[in-house]
């Protein structure tokens, strides 16, 4: 490991006021560099109001929803709101053919009606603290006192990875109840420390239908205008002394340290919007080398899960059972995809690749003005592209292989009790009957959301797309066929009838000791596709390894060309925060969208033949009756959702969307088509985030859903 750069964290402290819009800054440091541009914006919170170690403040109210999402505190009883696409997963899994609460919405009308959901957590933030100087001194240390070792940088490494356990060590014994994690930024050039306490015992309260949480469903995503009630709810409850605790009926609702005020004023353009949430991924120091590679890879992607999807949605529209066990399946899938196809149309339209590719040239130019930045810097660029040129066949053969057949369940469950099995009997080799059943309860939960003959007709159509994209030289040895010359259909027969991984039933009869399934055709597939990724591992173990410590020196370059001008990393699931204001635009020449939509663009876009555009016949009612109350906006329109300039990503969706008071006035749920490429690089003319009027919600909540009685624990501004 090369040295870390201090005189980066420095630099950080010495940068400039940011602009508004782009930005996804870290909490810490809004004093110094965002304070005035907030407060130039409109903002009327101090930055320690915003995020504060000593004292209640906004970062309070805010969660990681269930490690993917954002949620918000909406109430001092523990009443937590996010978008409906991010509880989508865990209202699925609640939900039966009988009781079918993603399709036809659910209320609990008290606390006793409250659903747990098994496996959904929310985590706090404690508080973040940068740590680079002590890993940095661990470092030097362990260098100086190592300088005659050939290994002396391995060592040194090592001691800097000792003083990080350390410090989270010591951050878990001063803070009781929580967990502590150093996290990387910039490129493992600034190191924090992150304390966050979970809370595991968190309840479903409710959402409205499918039909108006997913409206307008993949044919809508990622577009504008948009019309979708984007939201769920869910309460966390906590032990007696409100701290994190196992479910138990005793629990009592979680009493946070701050909820967020929940504002029926209304927006206008122009008015000043803030979001804090936990943003996933973005590339935004990646070179024009890798940001190709990328979009090779993803049309490896797109092109396998258009095949899988197609079969997926037609076997759901002929059968509401499987349906719904496959909604989650389909979203999971059908997101990515669709982003990556906006994504390669906004790289061509935006000129993304040569945007980047002049940058890096004049990057190149600054560091070859002075020796010692060539010393530094020099080599950044040549390492990455030498590195990407070197995986490039890996990476897309991998990615065919793993997007393919990897894909058919029937393989997964074998893999995955395969393995249950193997861990259980490496920890007590002596208790066989044990291992047996941690297999069988690992694959055993799976079966609900299973249709074999979905998964023999994906497994055709993948393993069929597999053979017509795969290199020659690439593709797996099946043991007793050829996967370039059999025939699928008959193989695929065989597979699904010779394997005891079809059902719970099938697999429990079959296996009596851990031998039994090593003939089992499922499982020999799965060897297959392992044998083969392992061809692959070296390569992009290399790679990696390469552009770790290129792009690590890369990314220093870049903020040391630019010193001085303010900065923020790439998102990695920590807590950030984003404003700008509220804000519409022009797609093109002669269209202007303006900032928000109504709910007349419901009824207008009502298609009672298209499953993703149904209509509720309650909500039409309401629509019929104007029965809008006090969610209507000042000229008698129902509000649905508007848009905002914010720099947001995966991972902000259920953000809460703030006025300058701090109070909720909606929540993120999307980004727009035309700026699919904001994950590398920011466009402000065009780039925006889609957000649900939080009147909308309430709307939904409150007279459609009947729910009202949760209005009583909100504190509400009008």
């Amino acid at each position: 490991m090369k040295k870390l750069l201090l005189t980066l964290a420095a630099a950080l402290m010495l940068a400039g006021s940011a602009r508004a819009d782009e930005g996804m800054w870290l909490l810490p440091l809004l004093q110094k560099m965002n304070a005035k541009a907030m407060s130039d914006l409109g903002c009327r919170l101090t930055p320690e109001q915003i995020y504060s170690i000593n004292h209640s403040s906004l970062k309070d109210a805010i969660v990681h929803f269930g490690g993917g999402c954002t949620g918000e505190m909406i109430s001092n009883e523990g009443l937590l709101v996010t978008n409906h696409h991010c509880g989508y997963s865990h209202i699925q899994a609640l939900s039966t053919p009988e009781h079918n609460y993603l399709e036809d919405g659910f209320w609990a009308m008290n606390r006793g009606e409250e659903i747990p959901a098994p496996g959904l957590t929310v985590t706090f933030l404690q508080s973040m603290t940068d740590v680079t100087a002590v890993l940095q001194k661990a470092y030097d240390k362990a260098l100086k006192e190592n300088k005659k070792a050939e290994n002396k940088e391995e060592l040194a490494e090592a001691a800097m990875n000792a003083a990080a356990e350390k410090l989270e060590a010591d951050a878990v014994k001063e803070n009781p109840n929580c967990r502590a994690s150093v996290t990387s930024f910039y490129n493992s050039n600034v190191y924090y420390l992150i304390v966050s306490k979970v809370y595991t015992d968190v309840r479903f309260v409710g959402a409205p239908p499918a039909s108006s949480g997913k409206f307008g469903g993949e044919t809508d995503n990622w577009m504008w205008p948009r019309h979708t009630c984007d939201f769920s709810m869910f309460r966390v409850y906590a032990g007696q002394d409100n701290e994190p605790a196992a479910y138990s009926p005793s629990n009592k609702p979680y009493v946070p340290v701050q909820s967020l005020k929940v504002s029926l004023k209304g927006i206008n353009d122009g008015d000043f919007a803030m979001i804090m949430g936990y943003p996933g991924r973005t590339q935004r120091f990646q070179t024009a080398a890798q940001l190709k590679q990328m979009l090779d890879v993803q049309d490896v992607r797109i092109a396998a899960r258009t095949v899988r999807q197609d079969v997926m949605w037609d076997a759901r529209m002929a059968d509401p059972t499987v349906n719904l066990q496959y909604a989650s399946k389909y979203a999971s899938s059908a997101n990515g995809w669709k982003k990556w196809i906006g994504m390669k149309q906004a790289f061509a339209n935006l000129g993304i690749i040569e945007r980047e590719e002049q940058k890096e040239a004049d990057f190149t130019s600054w560091v070859g003005a002075k020796r010692k930045r060539v010393e530094k810097y020099g080599d950044a660029l040549d390492q990455i592209a030498k590195a990407v040129e070197s995986s490039a066949e890996a990476e897309k053969a991998y990615t065919l292989l793993t997007e393919s057949i990897y894909r058919i369940e029937l393989v997964s469950f074998a893999s995955a009790f395969n393995n249950a099995v193997g861990r259980a009997l490496k920890e007590n080799s002596a208790d066989m009957a044990g291992a047996l059943e941690k297999g069988f309860s690992t694959v055993a939960r799976q079966y609900k959301d299973y249709s074999e003959a979905l998964d023999r007709k994906e497994a055709a159509a993948l393993i069929k797309f597999y053979r017509e994209n795969v290199k020659a030289g690439d593709q797996i040895a099946l043991m007793d066929a050829d996967i370039m010359t059999m025939d699928i259909d008959e193989y695929v027969a065989k597979l699904f009838d010779g394997s005891c991984f079809t059902s719970e039933d099938k697999m429990r009869s079959t296996i009596k000791q851990p031998s039994d399934i090593m003939k089992d055709p499922a499982l020999q597939l799965f060897a297959s596709i392992a044998q083969k990724a392992q061809q692959f591992t070296p390569a992009l173990m290399a790679a990696a390894g390469q552009t770790a410590e290129a792009n690590k020196a890369f990314t220093a370059g870049l903020l040391e060309w630019k010193a001085g001008e303010p900065s923020y990393p790439d998102a990695n699931s920590t807590m950030r925060l984003t404003y700008g204001t509220v804000k519409s635009y022009s797609p093109k020449d002669g269209v202007i969208y303006k900032h928000y939509t109504t709910l007349k663009g419901v009824i207008e876009k009502e298609d009672p033949d298209n499953y993703e555009f149904r209509v509720p016949a309650k909500l039409k009612e309401i629509w019929n009756a104007k029965d809008f109350g006090q969610y209507a906006s000042a000229d008698g329109q129902m509000p649905a959702c508007f848009l905002i300039n914010c720099d947001i990503t995966g991972g902000n969706s259920g953000s809460p969307v703030m006025d300058a008071d701090g109070c909720l006035i909606g929540l993120a749920f999307d980004g727009n088509w035309e700026s699919m490429s904001s994950d590398v690089m920011f466009e402000p003319d065009l780039q925006r985030c889609i957000c649900v009027d939080i009147r909308y919600v309430l709307l939904m909540m409150d007279k459609f859903g009947g729910a009202g009685w949760l209005l009583n624990e909100m504190n509400i501004v009008k």
